[in-house]
């Protein structure tokens, strides 16, 4: 049978952890209460000795005449628990009196008195979600009714331009008023005209008025300090895409209506994207509402259970009385919550599932995708045909002297580049599955730091079968293609074999079959769209994330650069390999790759900085651009070996290190906090054994100046050089993915903080013009 504390634990909200009863600290003073109680039992086992047998009659006569005064109920009147008001609020708070004293009575008082503590702590954090949540259907009720009200008056219009009598250019849609600083012109050509845009006009106020929405028409606009006209009610429209975080707002749908009377799909367009801005919503409140109800469940159980215990340990019946206050406090006895999920539930049923349950469950509560034993199988099956594949390889490179300098030379030139791009891809996909794994067994939650879909999010388990699937793949082409090497084919006609399967890897990636984890592929693309055109994206955390992860593969950027010139540029047959290290264009597009993983990031920083306003992106943005400095300094003297460079690239790397390691430790990880009570490190921390972090850091200055070895120029052979530099890139991916736990830690603790549990999802309609 699992303990509760365990069971508590593990069904607790993780960003909520500090609002629930600390059970852990009130089971310690139980036992503190059960420790006292010893002493003082020895003491009475002594003092029973030399008594008489008569003690035991007068016991019997006690017992039976407080059974007939009616004072049998005394144990449940040992305590006293009183409701208070809190002066100049409505706060209310529990105090408990000892109306017996205990045996221990200065245990029991502080037991008491913490758990005062944590029952008005649970109901204080209770009654403030519970208004956050019930403010928030409000909202979202009145939005709701504006988007019916506008849709019935866009169908309305519909069926009127439907009809024999049709409406021209000169109905109350065809003039749009003027855009300049005057509007003095007329809104018609004919009072006719006019009088139908008046009455029009009228409608749609009177709905949205009706909705608690001010509306200032054309003739009384007000003007922004710019002088630029401002509305009232607007409708947030994304740039791109429905599902991301909405902020650049476009046109009202009046004025839509106003200037493209036939456009019924721009209007149809945005009152679908509205639509589904009002469901998510819908969906986040209602998760959020069940989140509460979680919370007030455990709650009442944790409760019930500690003061069992205090009963069984004070060998008296008293926590009767405190249960019942217990279960009168808000967080039991309030029904808002429970009340509030039936409406959302029937009004998400009848407005977006059209009256099917069954289908408004599929989005208020989703099923998450359980762990199969059969990917854990084929993980393992796939790992175990990868080392039988790699000892194949091992074996056949080391009979065909493919290694040899002497014999094959350019192996390495024209396998190796494809080859090593696989190998350092499915390396981050292990990292980032050991990533998924330890945010899993610490409570990160990350879905909702990433805003994944728990139905369609990738676990574990499947990082690893893609991880192993793809190695497998890859090494059996490796082996491949030295048996047809081995058997007499010639160079050129197999040395396409990598390029192939890289052009296959491309096709899988975009296939629009639901096969192979198609949520994740397409995700996986939108986030590199993003990343590619940063300045005009709202940048969130998967986006800068997903950047931070291209910086740690220039490598593999490059090996790409090499193998698209062997395969465009007909290397294959030609067999020159100077064309694709040693040509000016060669060269310049190296630097581009170089500095583009950086560049792309330094835009995203911009991109924050003029959404968000904090400085502190600005010099993020001057971490990257060191870094790209640094970068092209490095490249420019793997080619031009003087003094003068070497200079040049110890100052510049040097600097862009220690404005890393700096944004590592203190911005991405959150370490050395002032005054905290981890050396160090910051006050919250999720791994217990606090050498860890200590390891950590020194492992993440190590693996931050292994460009020392790139500069140092080592007299190796070409093989040794191309196994040199694959390692270099390995550690480096083997340190991002160390970083991606830490720095999701501290996010994570971030949402902790703040008690965020639950996504706030920007509505399209905005009641009053102070909000912008």
């Amino acid at each position: 049978m699992v303990k509760f504390s365990k069971e508590l634990e593990a069904q607790l909200i993780p960003e909520w952890k500090e609002a629930f009863v600390n059970y852990w600290q009130l089971k310690k003073q139980i036992k503190r209460i059960k420790l006292s109680r010893v002493p003082k039992l020895s003491l009475h086992v002594e003092a029973d000795f030399g008594r008489s047998i008569f003690d035991s009659l007068h016991l019997f006569a006690k017992k039976f005449t407080n059974k007939l005064s009616g004072s049998n109920n005394d144990n449940f009147n040992i305590i006293k628990v009183r409701k208070k008001t809190m002066n100049g609020s409505e706060e209310e708070i529990y105090e408990t009196e000892l109306a017996q004293l205990f045996s221990e009575e200065d245990e029991v008082r502080v037991f008491f008195v913490r758990l005062d503590e944590e029952l008005n702590k649970v109901n204080q954090f209770y009654k403030r979600q519970e208004g956050e949540f019930v403010e928030r259907g409000e909202t979202l009720n009145k939005q709701l009714q504006i988007l019916l009200d506008l849709k019935q008056i866009i169908n309305d219009r519909r069926r009127k331009n439907s009809t024999p009598k049709a409406t021209t250019n000169t109905d109350i849609f065809s003039r749009s008023p003027a855009r300049n600083s005057d509007y003095s012109e007329s809104l018609g050509d004919s009072d006719e005209t006019n009088s139908e845009n008046s009455q029009t006009e009228e409608v749609i106020i009177t709905t949205l008025e009706k909705n608690g929405i001010s509306f200032v028409n054309s003739a009384t606009r007000t003007k922004t300090k710019k002088g630029k006209p401002k509305m009232a009610i607007r409708i947030d429209v994304p740039a791109t895409n429905p599902t991301r975080a909405i902020t650049a707002i476009t046109s009202m749908l009046w004025e839509d209506l106003v200037n493209n009377p036939t456009g019924e799909f721009i209007h149809k367009r945005k009152i679908q994207c509205a639509e589904k801005m009002i469901r998510s919503a819908f969906v986040e409140l209602y998760r959020g509402l069940g989140l509460l109800k979680t919370y007030s469940t455990l709650n009442m159980v944790a409760f019930s259970k500690i003061l069992k215990k205090f009963d069984k340990v004070s060998c008296q019946k008293a926590s009767a009385n405190y249960l019942k206050e217990v279960k009168r406090s808000h967080f039991v006895s309030s029904d808002k919550v429970v009340r509030l999920m039936d409406e959302v539930e029937s009004m998400f049923t009848m407005h977006f599932a059209n009256n099917d349950r069954k289908k408004a469950m599929k989005f208020l509560r989703p099923q998450q995708h359980k762990d199969s034993h059969m990917t854990t199988f084929l993980a393992g099956l796939s790992t175990g045909c990868f080392v039988s594949l790699f000892s194949v390889y091992a074996i056949l490179a080391h009979l065909c002297g493919i290694f040899s300098t002497s014999k094959e030379p350019a192996y390495m030139e024209y396998v190796y580049p494809v080859f090593s791009v696989f190998a350092l891809l499915s390396l981050h996909l292990f990292m980032y599955g050991c990533n998924l794994f330890m945010w899993k067994s610490t409570r990160i939650n990350y879905n909702f730091i990433f805003e994944f879909s728990p139905s369609t999010a990738l676990k574990h388990r499947d990082a690893f079968l893609i991880c192993t699937t793809l190695m497998t793949t890859v090494v059996g082409a490796m082996v491949v293609h030295l048996l047809l090497r081995a058997a007499g084919f010639a160079p050129s006609q197999i040395d396409a074999i990598p390029g192939i399967l890289l052009l296959c890897f491309i096709v899988l990636l975009i296939c629009p079959f639901d096969i192979f984890y198609r949520p994740t592929r397409y995700c996986f693309i939108r986030v590199i769209r993003n990343i590619v055109c940063s300045p005009f994206y709202k940048v969130l955390l998967v986006d800068f994330f997903m950047a931070d992860q291209l910086t740690s593969q220039i490598p593999l950027l490059r090996h790409l650069e090499t193998t698209g010139c062997h395969i465009f540029a007909g290397i294959f047959k030609t067999h020159h390999p100077d064309t694709c290290h040693s040509g000016r264009l060669y060269m310049e597009i190296t630097y581009i790759i170089s500095f583009l993983p950086y560049y792309w990031r330094a835009l995203q920083c911009v991109r924050r900085w003029y959404d968000d306003g904090d400085v502190n992106h600005l010099a993020n943005m001057g971490k990257y651009v060191s870094a790209m400095v640094a970068a092209g300094a490095r490249v420019t003297y793997s080619r031009v070996d003087n003094l003068q460079w070497f200079c040049v690239v110890l100052i510049t790397s040097a600097v862009a290190t220690l404005y890393q390691l700096y944004w590592d430790f203190v911005k991405d990880w959150g370490f050395f906090t002032r005054n905290s009570r981890n050396p160090l490190l910051r006050d919250d921390l999720i791994l217990k054994n606090n050498s860890v972090y200590y390891m950590s850091m020194a492992f993440n200055v190590i693996l931050r100046v292994t460009w020392v070895e790139t500069v140092m120029h080592f007299k190796v052979g070409p093989v040794q050089s191309r196994l040199l530099e694959f390692l270099l890139a390995s550690l480096e991916v083997i340190r991002r993915g160390h970083w991606n736990f830490y720095r999701l830690e501290n996010e994570h603790l971030n949402n902790v903080g703040r008690y965020r549990a639950v996504k706030t999802v920007p509505l399209p309609f905005r009641e009053t013009d102070s909000d912008w």
